[in-house]
């Protein structure tokens, strides 16, 4: 934990996270200076480095934010009380936009993270993804019912359709230029119609 950043009153530990998120979300890890980082958040570059080490300790830090953020959020929105899968991810749907207004550039960041080569840092996030993107992890947080899907359906296959498909949406706005939350709330709303017309087992 890193006690100097937190002694910090909460508005200033905000302007910090929000100033990486978005300056390390519009460049690579190398191109991004702590300088525009300091300048951002409306610090000195020598007081950023009072509190991070260095670029590395930040980086790191903000993808542990990012997850830390996310499954406290997740856990407040009820979502993983719920047996059915789309009344769980519709929750969650809704917690993550929450995120989205209160830090703009999270979204961004988690992304350009995921595909972020740079040896100081590739290691680490990748670890990190393999950890919280498998099935088994997803499936013991969500006590969904089987039974509610078409007989033989591969789930852990589903889960990775589902995922890809929300991965590549998202990556594809952020190309496109800053993510409206609003249209993304109804796109996904549209896109889980469509998995539950897909995938659950027709009423007889």
């Amino acid at each position: 934990m890193n006690e100097r950043f937190y002694s910090l009153p909460a508005r200033k530990q905000e302007a910090i996270i929000n100033a990486g998120f978005r300056v390390f979300s519009q460049n690579s890890y190398k191109k991004s200076p702590m300088s525009e980082i300091a300048d951002a958040a409306g610090i000195s570059k020598s007081l950023l480095f009072h509190y991070f080490e260095n670029k590395k300790e930040l980086y790191l830090f903000l993808w542990k934010k990012c997850a830390d953020i996310t499954m406290e959020t997740l856990q407040k929105s009820g979502c993983y009380d719920q047996q059915d899968l789309f009344d769980a991810m519709y929750l969650g749907l809704k917690a993550k936009a929450a995120i989205m207004r209160q830090y703009p550039n999270l979204g961004a960041f988690v992304l350009k993270a995921y595909y972020e080569k740079d040896p100081a840092v590739h290691t680490e996030i990748q670890e990190s993804i393999a950890e919280r993107a498998a099935f088994k992890t997803n499936a013991k947080l969500l006590n969904f019912d089987p039974d509610q899907f078409l007989p033989g359906l591969d789930l852990g296959m589903m889960y990775q359709d589902m995922y890809r498909v929300s991965e590549g949406y998202l990556w594809e706005k952020l190309q496109q230029g800053e993510l409206d939350v609003d249209e993304m709330e109804q796109d996904f709303t549209k896109m889980m119609d469509f998995w539950k017309s897909v995938y659950l087992r027709k009423e007889v």
